[in-house]
């Protein structure tokens, strides 16, 4: 797995006088979500930084009630999904279908397992 990292330069004050440091960190990684439905999880796992993204992923696949549990975290997030058909933009590929799914969510909010 890749890792994205950057180094930072920062001013450190202390009683002796400022000194300045290369520190590193680490950029977002992926979370995964697993889908729930009943209450229960799901075999459905999305991967993405953000909740918004894995329910935008899980939306496309038709859901629109989508209870997304956050491995490793006590937290759902709770999303209101829909599907619409559009045209495909003006410079898409000649392969694409005149009309495509385009996914929409609103949070409805996080619940605490």
């Amino acid at each position: 797995m890749w890792r994205s990292i950057a180094f930072c330069r920062r001013k450190h004050y202390n009683p002796g006088g400022v000194t300045e440091k290369m520190e590193e960190y680490q950029m977002g990684e992926k979370k995964y979500f697993v889908l729930m439905e009943g209450g229960s999880d799901t075999s459905q796992v999305f991967a993405s930084k953000q909740p918004r993204g894995a329910a935008l992923k899980a939306a496309t696949r038709g859901h629109t009630d989508i209870r997304l549990r956050e491995r490793g975290t006590n937290r759902v997030h709770v999303f209101s999904g829909e599907i619409n058909m559009v045209d495909k933009p003006a410079n898409g590929p000649a392969w694409l279908p005149d009309k495509i799914k385009k996914a929409n969510v609103k949070k409805v909010g996080i619940e605490r397992l």
